[in-house]
């Protein structure tokens, strides 16, 4: 979260560091807002109803799955006001406290997904290499725990980053621009922040996401019992996986990372000064990368379907049999109902 602490020098309209008004930057961060948002609730929903149809049967990989869903769910429910924002070309007009709440369940959104998605790497890395002596400790208390664990740390985290930030600082009304976690000039303690973020919150997941798919990819290419077809499988699966984490994520924090070490190494943080220039120059290009973080939402429940052998096919069965869910359950399929994984096929 852009933490964001009131210069110390009051600076007027003309002197601002980083000068943003109407364009047609706004009317593009909107549009893909209001695709996210559209799509994002689609495939949510879509998707929800055969999660919870898995958790019912104790499947730890629908647990994990249905608290992504549900991450997705409520900062969905706060898009609206990032497309009302973007609309009013980045003036925010809806008071101090919505604008922290919708900056809350925005990061904390972007790093609970981060984070459960290395506990369902991890898991499966678990479960193709050591089978027999994972399974035992594999329940859905087991995943219950883990998921809680990154919901409490995550989100307590960022009340912490509230309840130390001046709200008005967030709201960035100083010079009447009314914005929302885009106050400029940088800070230090802000900068520091953000290096943290990006060693925590995306290279260290990142690299658990590497090594975990790495392993499953050298366990499975070993395993003669498994077809070519399912190998192929596990490989697509795998750079997916870690495909849908970059193209989400790491644009978004390479710019924080070097927008974060440019204030560093500058001397000059004046609103003329070199600093401004490059945040003005940067301005576009970062807006952009946030808006495309926000895109997790729509790509997790692809995930979900790739992931697991159960959730896709009963979002098939209830796409192709629509008219049949008498009892709201489109997921009376004849696979393994109610009965664990047997082989590792299914696992993976």
């Amino acid at each position: 979260m852009n933490v964001t602490v009131t210069p110390t020098a009051t600076i007027t309209n003309s002197t601002v560091c980083v000068k943003i008004g109407e364009s047609a930057i706004s009317d593009f961060l909107m549009s893909v807002y209001i695709l996210a948002f559209i799509f994002g609730l689609i495939f949510n929903v879509l998707t929800l109803g055969p999660i919870l149809q898995q958790v019912k049967r104790q499947n730890v990989l629908g647990i994990f799955l249905l608290n992504l869903s549900l991450s997705d769910l409520l900062f969905l429910f706060t898009m609206p006001l990032w497309i009302n924002y973007y609309q009013q070309d980045h003036h925010w007009k809806l008071g101090i406290m919505s604008c922290s709440v919708a900056g809350f369940f925005y990061y904390s959104n972007m790093y609970i997904s981060i984070f459960l998605l290395c506990c369902i790497s991890v898991d499966r890395c678990l479960v193709v290499t050591f089978p027999l002596r994972f399974k035992t400790h594999r329940t859905s208390c087991y995943a219950w725990a883990q998921c809680a664990a990154v919901y409490v740390v995550v989100i307590l985290l960022h009340i912490m980053v509230l309840v130390y930030d001046n709200l008005k600082d967030a709201h960035d009304d100083i010079n009447n621009n009314d914005r929302c976690y885009e106050t400029y000039p940088m800070q230090r303690p802000v900068a520091l922040f953000n290096l943290l973020r990006v060693g925590i919150g995306f290279l260290l997941p990142l690299l658990v996401l590497a090594m975990s798919y790495w392993r499953v990819l050298a366990t499975v290419g070993q395993s003669p019992g498994l077809s070519a077809q399912a190998k192929r499988k596990v490989r697509l699966l795998s750079f997916g996986v870690i495909g849908i984490f970059s193209i989400c994520f790491a644009p978004y924090h390479i710019l924080l990372l070097i927008r974060s070490l440019v204030f560093y190494n500058s001397d000059n943080v004046q609103p003329q000064g070199s600093y401004c220039q490059f945040e003005q120059n940067m301005h576009f290009s970062f807006s952009c990368t946030l808006a495309l973080s926000s895109l997790n939402c729509v790509v997790d429940p692809v995930l979900y379907v790739l992931v697991s052998n159960g959730v896709r096919k009963e979002v098939m069965l209830c796409l192709r049999r629509p008219r049949k869910s008498e009892t709201g359950d489109c997921a009376l399929t004849k696979y393994n109902r109610g009965k664990p994984e047997t082989n590792l096929t299914n696992l993976i």
